[in-house]
């Protein structure tokens, strides 16, 4: 009879391990998970350009750029303003951490913001296989 309650307080303990490690591995995977992800921060007007803070996580050594548009929206004149800027991978600190930068979007030839324009902001991560790893837009004024 001694036999039998130790063989199930054995195999109850086997089953608690095997419960708390697959938590452990949930766990760990979702804390990676967080990696890889931007949001739009402060956006402002520096004649003639753009600039935004971007707030960033990202996996070590994917090589991916952070990428950055802006354009005028309820505008229909046909010089409203377009712009870009780009952070390369060497410049992005990837450590599974939040990071800021500011990312200043030269505004496209032939077209202009003016302060107090309404601008729709995207970021997004540029992977090597040309793939959006994970983006973010919002509306702004300039």
């Amino acid at each position: 009879m001694k036999s039998t309650s130790v063989r199930r307080r054995l195999a109850g303990s086997v089953v608690t391990a095997l419960v708390v490690g697959a938590g452990v591995l949930v766990t760990a995977h979702s804390a990676a998970a967080k990696a890889n992800e931007v949001a739009v921060g402060t956006v402002s007007f520096h004649k003639p350009d753009v600039q935004v803070q971007v707030i960033y996580s990202c996996d070590p050594g994917l090589g991916q750029e952070l990428v950055a548009n802006a354009t005028a929206i309820d505008s229909m004149s046909p010089d409203a303003g377009s712009a870009a800027g780009v952070i390369k991978k060497d410049r992005l600190v990837c450590d599974y951490g939040n990071h800021t930068a500011t990312v200043t979007l030269h505004t496209a030839s032939g077209t202009h913001f003016a302060k107090g324009d309404k601008v729709k902001v995207a970021v997004f991560y540029f992977g090597k296989d040309g793939s959006v790893l994970a983006d973010q837009t919002a509306a702004a004024v300039l």
